[in-house]
């Protein structure tokens, strides 16, 4: 409220009230800065800033309770206070005179100045912690730089928004080769932007991606990954299967055979000892539009195929491939250290056998089931030639895509892992979170809200 002086015809002075409202914005602006709380004064429906706040309305209000003595010759006048959420209401001149209720006020606001410097003075020390929108889902804090105690549903889904989300600027270009993660492993495994977007829901995953999460679980601190099992990234089988088309052994663009060394920019991302020690091996392989799982038994040296949508090779083409990608993890072995699946010729005879399993129901999902079986799938339990499981309802297949892009840009591998918290934590959706758990809610830039 502002108090302006309105002269008289008496040439006495008269306090005119003007109350002035500052509509709230409309949009949601989030900064790296902790929002001000907002305090509420018990035995009232007011809630007020606290720090500085508090302390000027401690002030506002012993004006307001203060009258001065009459005179006269001078017209008295009342200051009055009003809540801005009352906006629209008319403004009344009331005379009034200090009351229990004011007093009552004036003291609580005193206690409250008292406990917020003392609050203050002992959490100045405190690390930053990153703000979240609440959602009925969400029960932990979600803190940086110190460590991420839980990875709430809300962040994932901004997570998922942030980092699969493609722009285009006013000249057609998108930003999909922006770098967005870098996973150290053996060395730095990059991912760009175009990588996460295949994460969008009917959309086929990219090699990169399926990458990254064998790089994330041979890190995971378990028995399971650590001395049993290792997952060997796809990206080097993938390679030489393009320079070999149909499996041949020769291949038609370089007329030679296959050789470890022919490819040294992946040759890093193999973990040597951990490929010549496990006893078992899970190595994805993607050939004509699809991913299956190959699993080796080193001990045993026998190897058996867990393919999401075939119950066996669905002709003659995949056979060869098979035959052709058994010869490249026997050489990718013996070239770690470790002893070839079969000596000699008989080398690139190695035979797989199917594994019958429930897989995925649509077109678009092997590269999920993939991920996913190398996390759960305990070799020991494949019997006959089959393996028993509870497969999982399409929504939550669907969900998983969602998990995936967090589990990457936020694992303590990346190494902007930061800033992907901060990105997605800027992200403001105006739809329920209950809605976005399915990837396949469509969402445009009028649906999200960012700083």
């Amino acid at each position: 409220m502002m108090v302006v002086r309105e002269q008289t015809p008496l040439d006495a002075l008269a306090i005119v009230p003007i109350q002035v409202f500052v509509p709230t914005s409309q949009t949601t602006i989030e900064t790296d800065f902790e929002p001000t709380p907002m305090l509420q004064i018990e035995g009232t429906t007011e809630t007020h800033p606290v720090a500085e706040d508090a302390a000027a309305l401690l002030m506002m209000a012993w004006t307001a309770s203060y009258v001065p003595k009459t005179d006269p010759g001078v017209p008295s006048f009342s200051l009055g206070l009003t809540d801005s959420s009352q906006e629209g209401a008319s403004t009344q001149e009331t005379e009034r005179e200090k009351s229990p209720e004011a007093a009552n006020l004036i003291e609580q606001l005193d206690d409250l100045v008292q406990k917020i410097a003392s609050s203050a003075a002992k959490g100045k020390n405190k690390s930053p912690q990153i703000q979240r929108e609440t959602g009925g889902e969400s029960s932990a804090k979600f803190e940086t730089p110190g460590g991420i105690n839980q990875t709430t549903d809300d962040m994932k889904q901004k997570c998922y928004i942030w980092g699969t989300r493609l722009k285009e600027d006013a000249d057609g270009n998108t930003n999909e080769y922006e770098q967005m993660c870098t996973l150290i492993a053996q060395d730095e495994y990059i991912l760009i932007r175009m990588h996460l977007a295949s994460l969008q829901a009917k959309s086929d995953i990219e090699s990169g991606i399926v990458s990254a999460i064998c790089l994330i679980l041979n890190q995971k601190n378990e028995k399971r990954f650590q001395e049993q099992i290792y997952c060997l990234p796809p990206d080097i089988v993938n390679m030489v299967l393009s320079d070999h088309p149909n499996g041949e052994f020769i291949s038609p663009k370089t007329n030679k055979e296959f050789r470890v060394e022919d490819y040294p920019s992946f040759i890093p991302f193999i973990d040597a000892k951990k490929l010549t020690s496990h006893p078992y091996i899970f190595a994805p392989v993607y050939y004509s539009g699809h991913w299956w799982l190959w699993l080796i038994d080193t001990t045993k040296r026998t190897c058996h195929i867990l393919d999401p949508l075939h119950k066996k090779a669905p002709g003659g083409e995949r056979k060869k491939v098979n035959k052709f990608t058994g010869y490249v993890f026997s050489r990718l072995i013996t070239y770690a250290g470790g002893e070839p699946l079969r000596k000699g010729e008989k080398e690139k005879e190695i035979k797989s056998s199917y594994v019958k399993i429930s897989g995925q129901k649509s077109s678009y999902d092997c590269a999920i089931y993939v991920m996913k079986w190398m996390e759960f799938i305990e070799p020991e339990n494949i019997k006959k030639g089959k393996y028993e499981w509870d497969n999982w309802p399409q929504e939550e297949v669907d969900h998983y895509r969602v998990e995936y892009a967090s589990r990457i840009l936020f694992s303590e591998m990346n190494k902007e892992r930061d800033q992907a918290i901060r990105e997605s934590n800027a992200i403001r959706l105006s739809k329920p979170s209950s809605v976005l758990l399915s990837p396949f809610c469509q969402i445009n830039s009028a649906d999200i809200e960012t700083a």
